[in-house]
């Protein structure tokens, strides 16, 4: 079912180009699970092959994301543009860390939406939750959110670029450090030209370098907060995941050179598949009465983690410019 909800995606995509394939997935995966007859399928004999999807072939994915991360590319950014996006990943995963807190959203969403914010939408959203053990209710509603939040920036930011007065190049640095998902990146951008979506690119993927360290961070607290505490088979959890040594792997292959086109490309269609399955399964997950009870509360986050990001970022534009 997953994989047929990644295929219907693709096909979605490849009709309106401008709907990105992962969130055309969640979307789906949210829409069959409330389907008359379907859903009772999905929240019986189906959920454990879609809660699989969610986690292991979200790991797998984003093992093969690091193959898209040119950390040579990125380091020519310069020094200053990566102290910026440094920057404006910590204020907005603590501020919107604060925020969540003072609003009383339950469970983990706060921290996952957080972390959507920050890095890399639903990518990374997943990568978090594999290491804070996050109820999967709270996993799918934060990637819900973050999803909504990223798909109204391809229409929203474009408005924005002439009353802010940026060149081309500087919206395409600020849509890389604001935006979420790296598809809604490439849809914001591209409308101010290919230099704006060069640019773009390039900042949002020093964004997802940093991935590994807060994935690792989270995983850190978390042994900490649970010391002592063991998994199901009885093993102390690794202090940092394998999956994000993988990415980490992936990216430093993919910097020798050593790889060719055709590979990086095949990479890149098997990581948006994996994806595009794993949100499937998160999507399926969403029930809509149960997230209509905090939907205030989490829209007013969602508001204002884009508040801040978009903030942060577009000062952080103008003193790198």
């Amino acid at each position: 079912m997953a994989a047929g909800g990644a295929l219907v995606a693709w096909c979605v995509h490849r009709l309106v180009p401008g709907i990105p394939m992962l969130t055309a997935s969640v979307v789906l995966g949210i829409a069959v699970a409330h389907l008359p007859g379907v859903r009772t399928v999905v929240r019986g004999p189906a959920r454990p092959g879609l809660s699989l999807a969610g986690r292991r072939l979200m790991r797998i994915g984003i093992v093969l994301l690091g193959l898209g991360l040119g950390l040579d590319q990125v380091l020519r950014l310069g020094w200053a543009t990566v102290a910026m996006v440094t920057a404006v990943v910590a204020a907005t995963f603590f501020g919107t860390v604060w925020l969540g807190r003072r609003l009383g959203l339950p469970g983990d969403q706060p921290l996952l939406i957080a972390t959507g914010y920050s890095i890399c939408g639903a990518s990374a959203i997943g990568a978090v939750s594999e290491v804070s053990g996050s109820d999967e209710e709270d996993v799918a509603a934060s990637v819900a959110l973050v999803t909504l939040c990223g798909t109204l920036a391809i229409a929203v930011l474009p408005l924005l670029q002439g009353p802010l007065g940026l060149s081309d190049l500087s919206f395409g640095r600020w849509v890389g450090a604001s935006v979420h998902d790296v598809g809604q990146v490439v849809a914001t951008a591209q409308t101010a030209g290919p230099g704006a979506l060069g640019e773009a690119v390039l900042v949002k993927l020093m964004r997802v370098a940093l991935l590994a360290p807060l994935v690792a961070a989270v995983a850190f607290s978390m042994r900490a907060r649970r010391r002592g505490v063991r998994t199901s088979s009885g093993k102390r959890p690794a202090p940092v995941p394998l999956f994000v040594l993988g990415f980490l792997a992936a990216a430093a292959v993919r910097a020798t050179g050593l790889l060719p086109h055709v590979a990086l490309d095949w990479a890149h269609t098997a990581q948006e598949a994996l994806l595009a399955a794993a949100l499937f399964g998160l999507g399926s997950a969403v029930h809509l009465p149960t997230l209509a009870r905090t939907g205030g509360r989490a829209a007013l986050l969602g508001l204002g983690a884009w508040v801040v990001v978009a903030g942060v970022s577009y000062a952080g534009v103008l003193l790198t410019a």
